[in-house]
């Protein structure tokens, strides 16, 4: 072969290798698209489940209660709220109080709040509210912004 034909068939080689601008293009375009329906289908997800653990919380934290009123003949106060069931708050007969307490720690909700207790209950129909603000932290507010609590 000719040192002309073969510089040639090299020129030819490296025009063919590689993808044009448009190639690159359409498969950046579709992966943009891929991307973007994944996370619309998967985003609502994360919402969906920390729902799902605050109503799972609020059911906890309605069992513990529950309990210490069984123990204890009545549910803690507001001012005592929450706490009241991982230690004895004042002014109680520690001797009915159970040992190690109702739960482990008072946990926040999934937004990283702390869940609300009051008593006597307003929304619940008198007994206690527990509550959770919702995604946004504050009363009131709809979709994940909605409080959700012991009423629900």
């Amino acid at each position: 072969m000719s040192p002309e034909t073969q510089a040639n068939t090299e020129k030819k080689r490296r025009r063919q290798a590689g993808f044009s601008l448009v190639e690159l293009m359409v498969v950046v375009f579709i992966m943009g698209l891929l991307a973007t329906l994944i996370i619309v289908n998967v985003a609502p997800v994360g919402d969906r489940s920390r729902v799902t653990k605050a109503k799972a919380d609020i059911s906890n934290l309605e069992n513990a209660l529950e309990q210490y009123s069984l123990d204890l003949y009545t549910y803690p106060s507001t001012d005592h709220g929450l706490a009241a069931l991982s230690s004895p708050p004042p002014g109680i007969d520690t001797t009915l109080y159970r040992p190690g307490g109702y739960i482990r720690r008072v946990q926040n909700d999934p937004w990283g709040n702390p869940y609300q207790y009051t008593f006597p209950g307003v929304r619940s129909g008198g007994r206690f509210d527990v509550f959770s603000f919702g995604a946004d932290g504050k009363p009131g507010g709809e979709g994940n912004d909605a409080d959700i609590g012991n009423w629900d």
